[in-house]
């Protein structure tokens, strides 16, 4: 399908521009008349024409004045323009319309086949011009794009350094620790506390094998039927102590109907904790989390409430891109690199659900909602 061009008629005579507009009538062809400079230079300013036919001889501004006007205007100078004029000119007026900007001229009376094969030829470069400017614009975000996401590896290579460097240096503490002998309740001690970096480690490690893994579409949900209240159940048990660490009060809502619903337990229960996990570390000590689980018509709905850091739009349109971290609370991301609520979205997309969040703003609080469909296909 050829895109639409506009042409500017421009001619003192109303029955020359009907004559014109006559022999150029075409579907994806927009024609815009003016009977005089002033009127045309006004449609210049409103319009993007690809090729201005203009008549040499009019009251006013002539037609070498108007191309002289045209050519000294930064949006207009590179409009094409075909003179329309009667009889001959000498070289000298050929000259100086060539100079004032023309790229041809066309004699009256009018050859049809000529003046329309005249504006096919401009009306065809103009979608070239256009489509090239659209290519480069393309390449141009698609640099930026590239550029972004190299800083952004780069500073995810940064903080996976910095985040497998503090728990190996704790184990390296520790292992010279044991090496001393210590009595057995200082060992037991010592024992839990590398245990506790081991497991971040491996949380760390799981993370991103969930990425490389549904980046290459290799992940597959092992699909179930269970009841959703437990998924709520076990993630708050599962960051029980993180809440206890920062006495924060924990409330839980869910129906007393049960949340029957066909998907995968343990993603469900990973996106859910990811969620609650972040409300702890987000929120200042002694905050309020409250979790909900509402029964709509089609879909289940589970919300995580926090009266925590909260979140600018811009942040919030952001945070669930790979690898992005709100600049403002990098202190208080103690572990993590970025990816938890990337990988929420991409699983619950998998689910055919949705996860979005929403903020009044900073310092008051967020909540994220994870929408999920009822019913699901049975692939069990």
């Amino acid at each position: 399908m050829k895109t639409d061009v506009t042409f500017l008629l421009v001619d003192d005579l109303p029955e020359n521009l009907l004559s014109l507009e006559a022999l150029l009538h075409r579907d994806d062809l927009r024609l815009l008349k003016a009977r005089s400079g002033d009127e045309a230079l006004e449609l210049l300013l409103k319009h993007d024409v690809a090729l201005a036919l203009i008549d040499v001889q009019m009251p006013g501004l002539n037609g070498f004045e108007l191309a002289e006007l045209m050519r000294g205007n930064e949006r207009t100078k590179r409009v094409p323009i075909i003179f329309v004029t009667a009889g001959s000119h000498s070289a000298e007026r050929r000259f100086q319309g060539y100079e004032a900007g023309a790229v041809d001229f066309i004699q009256k009376p009018i050859e049809p086949n000529i003046l329309r094969s005249k504006a096919e030829t401009f009306a065809e470069l103009y979608r070239q011009r256009r489509m090239i400017a659209e290519q480069r614009d393309r390449l141009e975000e698609q640099t930026q794009a590239l550029k972004m996401a190299d800083t952004r590896k780069n500073e995810f290579i940064s903080v996976l350094g910095h985040e497998l460097r503090n728990p190996l240096a704790a184990l390296n503490g520790g292992l010279k620790l044991l090496a001393r002998k210590p009595d057995a309740a200082k060992m037991e001690q010592i024992q839990s506390l590398m245990q506790q970096q081991m497991d971040h480690i491996v949380r760390l490690v799981d993370d991103l094998l969930d990425v490389s893994r549904i980046t290459q579409g290799k992940i597959s949900l092992v699909m179930s039927e269970f009841d959703l209240k437990e998924v709520i159940t076990t993630s708050v048990e599962m960051t029980r102590q993180a809440f206890e660490e920062q006495d924060h009060a924990v409330s839980i809502n869910v129906p007393e109907q049960p949340c029957t619903i066909i998907a995968d337990k343990v993603r469900l229960t990973q996106c859910v904790s990811n969620l609650l996990n972040n409300a702890a570390k987000y929120t200042p000590a002694g905050g309020q989390i409250k979790v909900v689980l509402e029964s709509h018509t089609n879909a289940y709905r589970v919300s995580v409430a926090d009266n925590g850091l909260g979140l600018t739009p811009e942040d919030s349109k952001s945070i669930f891109k790979m690898f992005e971290q709100v600049e403002k609370h990098r202190d208080h991301a103690h572990e993590g690199l970025g990816i938890g609520l990337a990988l929420v979205k991409q699983l619950m997309e998998l689910h055919g659900g949705d996860v979005s969040v929403s903020s009044r703003g900073p310092g008051l609080g967020s909540t994220f909602i994870l929408e999920l469909p009822i019913l699901a296909e049975r692939t069990l």
